[in-house]
C-alpha cells in the first residue's frame, strides 16, 4: 500500500483504528482497508450505525453553530478523533479550537492535517484526566479561561465505564469554565432492550480495545448534574434542534441521545 502524505510514518496502516473507522462511518477519506473491513463487519449486522454516526456529527455541527451564534468562540473537542468531516474549526473560522485525543493514530493524523491551520491546536492527552488536559501548554497558550469555553464530549463517554466516574470527568471540565461555558454531550444508549443485531454489534466492540458502554437517557442526564440542560433536554441525537425539514426517526428507534448544558 502506498502511504499517503497525510499518514505519518509511524502509524500502522494494517491495523484498524477506532478514529479511522469513525472517519469511514462519516464518509471521510482518512481511512484504510483494515479500517473499512472492521467498519463493514459492524455495518453488516447493524446498518443503522452509519446514518446514526453521521447524525451524531450533524448534532455536533448544530450545537457548535448555535453556541458560536451566542458568542462562544472557544472550543475543546475531547476525544476528537480525526478532524476530517464536519471540522469544528471550520464552523468557527474566527474562533479557537483545541482537539484532544489519546489515540496516537488520531493525534498523528490531526497534527498533519492541522499543521498550517491558525487558531487550532492538537493535544495528546486522555480526556479522563481533565486537570491534565487543561494544564497542557497548547490549551493554556491558546484559550482564555476568563471567557466562556465549550467542552465537546461527542460520542466518547460511552467508552468510559462507570468505575472511571464519567460524571466526575464532566464536572472537572465544567468547573474549569466561567459562567456561560457549556458541555456538549452525545452518547450511545437505549431506553429499550437491545435487538439481537445490536447485541452482536456491541459484542464486536466489547472485544475491541475500546468496549462500548450503553447508557439510558436518564443516566446521561445524571452526567450533567449541576448544569442547566438547554431545551429540548436529553433527546435522541437527531431530535436535538433539527434543521427545518429534517426527517427524524421515531423515538423507539433511537440508539443514542444528545444534550447541551450551560454553566450558570
Amino acid at each position: 500500500m502506498e502511504r499517503p502524505s497525510w499518514a505519518p510514518a509511524d502509524v500502522d496502516l494494517d491495523r484498524p483504528s477506532v478514529a479511522r473507522v469513525y472517519d469511514y462511518y462519516l464518509g471521510g477519506s482518512h481511512n484504510f482497508a483494515a479500517d473499512r473491513a472492521f467498519a463493514e463487519q459492524i455495518l453488516k449486522v447493524m446498518p443503522a450505525v452509519g446514518p446514526l454516526t453521521r447524525s451524531n456529527r450533524a448534532f455536533l455541527r448544530r450545537a457548535v453553530t448555535m453556541l458560536a451564534a451566542q458568542g462562544v468562540q472557544q472550543f475543546i473537542d475531547l476525544g476528537s478523533g480525526i478532524p476530517t468531516v464536519g471540522n469544528v474549526h471550520e464552523l468557527v473560522p474566527d474562533g479557537k479550537v483545541v482537539y484532544v485525543d489519546h489515540d496516537p493514530v488520531a493525534v498523528a493524523h490531526s497534527r498533519a492535517i492541522l499543521a498550517d491551520v491558525p487558531g487550532t491546536a492538537v493535544v495528546a492527552a486522555d480526556l479522563r484526566a481533565p486537570a491534565d488536559v487543561l494544564a497542557t501548554p497548547q490549551v493554556q497558550g491558546l484559550l482564555d479561561f476568563t471567557q466562556p469555553i465549550a467542552f465537546l464530549l461527542a460520542a466518547v463517554l460511552h467508552f468510559v465505564p462507570d468505575e472511571e466516574r464519567p460524571a466526575d470527568i464532566v464536572a472537572g471540565y465544567a468547573a474549569a469554565g466561567v459562567p456561560g461555558s457549556h458541555i456538549v454531550l452525545s452518547h450511545a444508549g437505549l431506553d429499550r432492550p437491545l435487538t439481537p443485531a445490536e447485541e452482536e454489534a456491541q459484542e464486536m466492540y466489547r472485544k475491541s480495545p475500546t468496549p462500548l458502554i450503553l447508557r439510558s437517557s436518564q443516566e446521561v442526564a445524571k452526567l450533567l448534574d449541576g448544569l442547566t440542560i438547554l431545551e429540548p433536554g436529553v433527546v435522541a441525537t437527531y431530535d436535538w434542534r433539527p434543521d427545518p425539514g429534517t426527517e427524524t426517526a421515531p423515538d423507539g428507534d433511537a440508539i443514542g441521545c444528545a444534550a447541551v448544558a450551560r454553566k450558570d
